[in-house]
């Protein structure tokens, strides 16, 4: 009997590899906090998971998903930057977060096949 990773793992490898590309989004929107005209962007999570879950079933996804889309600001600034230090903090933590619930989420479901394989 084979074990399909896919199925037993779900969605959180994909779910992992996002997070990942978001995080370096985000950190580069901090690292450009002040470079005069940088525009903060972030990625739409959800709707760039929901693609990567439709084209393996085999749907077309819809034109323009996965794209970095650009952040709109609270308080623009007089020297164009749009990155609000605040909310690119929070949103990377909230983010680092998330990643780390989907890498535990991995780890429990592998003991799990550890285990079944060895007959615990």
């Amino acid at each position: 009997m084979t074990i399909n990773f896919k199925d037993a793992l779900g969605v959180h490898p994909e779910a992992l590899s996002l997070r990942a590309e978001r995080t370096r989004v985000l950190a580069a929107n901090i690292a450009n906090e002040s470079t005069p005209g940088y525009t903060a962007r972030d990625l739409d999570f959800g709707a760039m998971l929901q693609q990567r879950i439709d084209s393996e079933t085999g749907e077309l996804p819809m034109l323009g998903d996965g794209a970095p889309l650009y952040r709109v600001p609270y308080h623009p600034s007089a020297d164009g930057n749009t990155v609000e230090i605040g909310v690119e903090q929070a949103a990377f933590s909230q983010n680092a977060s998330d990643f780390q619930t989907s890498l535990t989420f991995i780890n429990m479901q592998l003991r799990g096949l550890a285990k079944a394989i060895n007959g615990q």
